[in-house]
């Protein structure tokens, strides 16, 4: 643990390193002024911040630059306002004490002051600082966990794609974005065709991995980070894809079709072939007022529902 000295008394510097050594405290760092506590935090150069300095000690009298000036300038900086600093000065002068707080110290040693003070100020100073650290430290770790448990909440458990309920929100949030800056919003809906008849013929441990593959093969297909490939339930999936005409879904969705088609899954329990294919349906619309999310997840569904009267293995678009 290092201590920065900020004194320009060579007398005061050699009394303070005597006493705080002769307590333990060894690591010990010298500033003969407040330009020079500035050199040796790095406070004016980003790249060069010196992490290692646990306290502080700043005499509040010195030339050009006074203490209380000093500490205003160091923990108005992000990377030292959480390290304590102790004004020692010989004022008894409340207004400077105020002053001295006000710009940002944690405690105050008057002078003369005996060894026992002095080590007892800095111990308690820094056992301050490292209980700080240890909750700044649980609390970061505490919203990295918060973080991955989102993300996790978010995913579908089997095919690590967005989830229904992460699907709901997105598009809620495209579609209210959409209404204010006026642009077009397009909807795909995905299922796979004879999903139950693969099930029951290869089982549901091969389902579920034929489930993944397609939904990786749908998700790299989106090429902008803003498209969002969604499970929305058993064998169903949806493209969410905003600022995009139908005609150009359309043109996404029989790129998906075609490129899950030549995976070449098989797929001998089927009708009419022998490969795992889709059957897709676009909807799309300018999102406004008089329209809902409601109606495009419908009209999409219903244009899968056609793809898959007309023989499935097919994308089928409707306007909303």
């Amino acid at each position: 643990m290092s201590i920065l000295i900020v004194d320009d008394s060579k007398s005061s510097q050699t009394l303070l390193q005597g006493l705080l050594k002769r307590a333990g405290f060894n690591d010990l760092v010298i500033a003969s002024s407040a330009k020079n506590a500035y050199e040796v935090l790095g406070i004016n150069d980003s790249k060069n911040i010196n992490n290692n300095i646990n306290l502080i000690l700043m005499d509040n009298y010195m030339p050009d630059i006074d203490g209380i000036e000093a500490t205003s300038h160091i923990m108005g900086s992000k990377y030292f306002k959480d390290i304590p600093l102790i004004m020692i000065t010989a004022s008894d002068d409340v207004k400077v004490l105020q002053a001295a707080f006000d710009a940002g110290a944690v405690d105050f040693i008057k002078k003369p002051f005996t060894k026992v003070e002095l080590v007892a100020r800095v111990k308690s100073s820094l056992k301050l600082k490292f209980e700080s650290d240890g909750r700044k430290e649980a609390l970061e770790k505490l919203e990295e966990a918060n973080k991955k448990l989102q993300l996790l909440s978010s995913l579908d458990g089997l095919t690590g794609i967005a989830n229904r309920r992460h699907f709901d929100d997105f598009l809620d949030r495209e579609w209210r974005r959409s209404v204010r800056e006026k642009t077009p919003l397009s909807l795909i809906f995905m299922d796979l065709d004879y999903f139950k008849k693969y099930n029951d013929g290869y089982g549901h441990l091969a389902g579920d991995e034929c489930l993944k593959k397609v939904a990786n093969k749908a998700s790299e297909m989106m090429s902008r980070p803003g498209d969002l490939a969604a499970r929305y339930g058993g064998e169903e999936f949806v493209i969410v894809l905003g600022s995009t005409e139908t005609k150009t879904a359309e043109d996404l969705a029989e790129k998906v079709r075609s490129g899950i088609e030549e995976m070449k899954l098989p797929h001998k329990y089927r009708e009419g072939g022998s490969l795992v294919t889709t059957s897709l349906g676009v909807a799309g619309c300018c999102p406004d007022k008089t329209k809902s999310t409601t109606e495009l997840i419908k009209t999409a569904d219903e244009a899968l529902y056609k793809a898959k009267e007309e023989g499935r293995n097919k994308v089928v678009v409707s306007d909303l």
